[in-house]
């Protein structure tokens, strides 16, 4: 299969194509930066050396391919999207431009107006663990929001099973460095970022819009989410506090989990009684495409804290997109994305 990426010079084109690079059915053949044209990748990516001969070229250069992969910024694909449908039959789109089902929750998550409403409804959410079926024969997937991505996977089976209360869900996200992308500002230069544990949004993250979204399976739940940015470059680890609405015990939410996951390729549920890391840890994570999901039963109360961690970069973008675009290819969903992590690191 013919792959080209729009948008390559970022922090998560770099990581499709360092992926694509290795996976077994595909061949990369153009990637575009308006900025870069005509360098070589390794301008942007120099852990590429001597694994690529790709330049950089243009969007108007684009040449027809068998699918797509978009990684503009925010906002910027929803104004391409027209331009570039005649150059793939298949697309997915890494930003947040159509992620979600709504034009009206767009404006309210990001502020603005959805410059293109109509193609809300052309895009699958590409989280493969809930449509899975509906990425299978799509033409346009989306990426998902990293947070959103984490804090999904964290919750579905107890919103799948409705034993957990709608109307209060706290979700407390730490964020690596990485999730900013690669444009400078004063909150990432070094001095400013170091040794820093930083809420930057302590309400109206714009991931909570596909939180409420994807996680109203029995009625609309009521989401609080706050971020807070941490010296980790890449990783998000989710805190999420809940009340149970039956009174279950270990046990039977470990049930909940498992039957959710068990066939899941790049969910692993953590629980261990010793150890570090007997909880999710997004460290041991650093290049994988797997979430890590645990949990703590409260023995004083019907209070139920959930855990998940991924890489930002890959779950959490990148290799999600590999993910979906296997599924969309009928191709084993792990081809391309067999890499464990690292430990130590």
């Amino acid at each position: 299969m013919k792959i080209s990426i729009l948008g390559a010079s970022g922090y998560v084109g770099g990581e499709l194509l360092r992926l694509l690079l290795d996976h077994p059915h595909v061949s990369v053949e153009q990637v575009t930066s308006e900025r870069l044209a005509g360098k070589r990748v390794t301008t942007a990516h120099p852990n590429l050396r001597g694994r690529t001969t790709l330049c950089f070229s243009r969007l108007a250069d684009l040449t027809p391919c068998d699918l797509l992969f978009a990684a503009l910024p925010h906002g910027s694909f929803a104004e391409t999207f027209n331009e570039v449908q005649s150059v793939a039959p298949r697309i997915i789109d890494m930003s947040a431009d159509f992620r979600l089902r709504s034009a009206n929750a767009y404006e309210t998550w990001y502020g603005r107006e959805h410059t293109d409403p109509p193609a809300l409804g052309k895009f699958v959410y590409g989280l493969p663990e809930l449509h899975r079926t509906e990425i299978t024969n799509a033409s346009y997937v989306t990426g998902t929001g990293c947070l959103a991505t984490a804090a999904i996977l964290g919750l579905l089976p107890l919103f799948r099973e409705g034993v957990v209360s709608q109307h209060e869900v706290f979700i407390e996200a730490k964020v690596g460095s990485s999730a900013a992308g690669n444009k400078e500002s004063a909150s990432s230069h070094h001095p400013e970022r170091s040794g820093a544990v930083r809420s930057f949004q302590p309400t109206g993250h714009r991931h909570t819009g596909e939180i409420v979204q994807e996680l109203s399976l029995n009625g609309s739940p009521t989401v609080h989410l706050s971020a807070t940015a941490i010296e980790m470059v890449r990783g998000i680890l989710i805190t999420a506090h809940l009340r149970l609405t039956e009174d279950l015990d270990t046990k039977a939410v470990w049930n909940l989990y498992r039957t959710t996951y068990r066939d899941e390729p790049f969910v692993r549920i953590v629980k261990d009684r010793h150890g570090v890391f007997r909880y999710p840890e997004p460290k041991i994570l650093v290049g994988s495409n797997y979430c890590d999901v645990g949990f703590e039963r409260d023995a004083h109360s019907d209070r139920l804290v959930v855990l998940a961690a991924l890489d930002n970069l890959m779950k959490g973008a990148a290799g999600n997109g590999v993910q979906a675009m296997n599924i969309m290819a009928g191709w084993d969903e792990r081809a391309g994305l067999s890499f464990s992590g690292l430990h130590p690191i």
